[in-house]
């Protein structure tokens, strides 16, 4: 008969009370509802006492419901990849904001704007404080069992592995177990998991483990969706579809003076068409026309077509700026509304390249299942690729977005967008 190996009871709570306690979205609320509003409220009593209690009820309200709105979306986005920086606080923070100011609005209620702003302005501190402290206790301790596979686990900033040299924790505390689940375990590690998992302590595959942390699937085969199934969501994609033509529509206004200004410099910067309009591989395989401001020489393509480059010459001085800050995909909003391509999504490639990468790269195909887009996951965590290694990376990044297809992942994409126009992150 078979020991289990011995694990102490203060090894099997894989983090302690006070950890849960402080970094809880309860606690986390509540504390930040008392500092951030209720003690205010006291200091400014005699203003609030002289106000008509709808004023003051509706924006209490309104503040407490956009603090709790933003650490909804906060605890949403922190669990995909990328999303648990500093960086990612002020935009989710000013979207919940901006939601409950539009519901202030079309209710016309009345509220007081100053307070509204400081409840914005404090929770964009409160919210950062959290991630900054949290990153001490949500730095994860990781055992991994010793395999081919999970040598070549490196430690990140949210996560610290140690490889164990036998069944046992040795006294350590640790958060979770990592092990290759498909590899030949020993007797004693199949033990030493089964009993982990018995004490609560969670054991993942290496493989889930590696997408968490670098937000890529591996594509030496097909990898099933959160729904169990290769087939992204026909509720999400349906969904997905009437909010790209509303987005659309609503900012039209905006960029639609935009293109012309753009059209205008485009015209006086170098000879050649406004636009470059070029047949691009969409959902199912189905070819369509591309619609994009020309940033290269107006003879770019003279010699055929090119993956573009870092530093390439075929770009004008004009075409740099409009491809750093992404003004070059402003005429895709036509491709949107007909339906052709999506906002968020996968970027089109060229049906010559389409080909090659088909030859080269397995699964290639799999990529059209969803709607090309004119932001996507690849493009916000490695940016343009330029041969076929990068585009590999790039598919693996693609397989992720349509693995997790969802409107939280649609989110992060947008803020992380944000960052990439501010930046110029992976222009070529």
């Amino acid at each position: 008969m078979s020991v289990a190996p011995h694990i102490p009871h203060y090894e099997r709570r894989h983090s302690r009370w006070y950890e849960r306690l402080l970094l809880g979205l309860p606690f986390q609320f509540v504390l930040g509802s008392v500092c951030l509003y209720l003690l205010p409220l006291g200091l400014l009593a005699p203003e609030y006492m002289q106000l008509r209690w709808s004023v003051g009820s509706v924006t209490l309200t309104a503040l407490v419901g956009a603090y709790l709105l933003s650490l909804f979306f906060l605890s949403r986005l922190r669990i995909y990849p990328g999303a648990r920086s500093l960086a990612h606080i002020l935009p989710t923070v000013s979207l919940a904001w901006f939601l409950v100011s539009a519901i202030i609005l079309l209710l016309n209620q009345p509220v007081l704007w100053h307070w509204h702003l400081y409840g914005f302005i404090a929770a964009c501190f409160w919210s950062g404080a959290a991630i900054f402290v949290g990153r001490r206790f949500r730095t994860q301790k990781i055992a991994v069992v010793p395999s081919v596979r999970t040598e070549r686990l490196e430690s990140t900033a949210f996560y610290r592995f140690h490889t164990l040299a036998e069944p046992s924790f040795g006294g350590r505390r640790f958060d979770a177990v990592v092990a290759d689940l498909h590899a030949e375990l020993s007797p004693q590690w199949q033990r030493f998991l089964a009993h982990a998992t018995l004490n609560r302590i969670p054991v993942y595959h290496i493989k889930q483990l590696n997408e968490s942390i670098t937000g890529r699937v591996r594509i030496d085969h097909l990898s099933e969706n959160e729904f169990g199934s290769l087939q992204p969501s026909p509720a999400y994609e349906s969904l997905k579809r009437l909010i790209d033509i509303i987005i659309v529509l609503i900012t039209l206004p905006a960029w639609l003076p935009l293109m012309l200004l753009v059209a205008v410099a485009i015209k006086l910067d170098s000879p050649g068409a406004v636009l470059f309009i070029q047949e691009r591989v969409g959902q199912g395989g189905r070819p369509f026309k591309i619609c994009k401001f020309r940033s290269m020489r107006h003879d770019a393509e003279k010699n055929g077509q090119l993956l573009a480059q870092s530093g390439d010459e075929r770009i004008t001085r004009l075409g740099r700026f409009l491809r750093r800050s992404r003004l070059d995909e402003l005429p895709q909003f036509f491709n949107v509304l007909k339906g052709d391509m999506s906002l968020i999504g996968p970027r089109p490639e060229q049906s010559v390249f389409v080909e090659q990468f088909e030859q080269e790269i397995p699964f290639y195909a799999y990529r059209h299942v969803v709607k090309p887009g004119i932001t996507g996951w690849a493009q916000v965590m490695q940016g343009y690729a330029g041969d076929s290694d990068e585009t590999r990376i790039k598919i693996e990044h693609d397989f992720y977005y349509i693995k997790h297809f969802s409107l939280w992942v649609d989110l992060l994409i947008v803020l992380r967008t944000l960052r990439v126009i501010l930046t110029g992150f992976g222009a070529r």
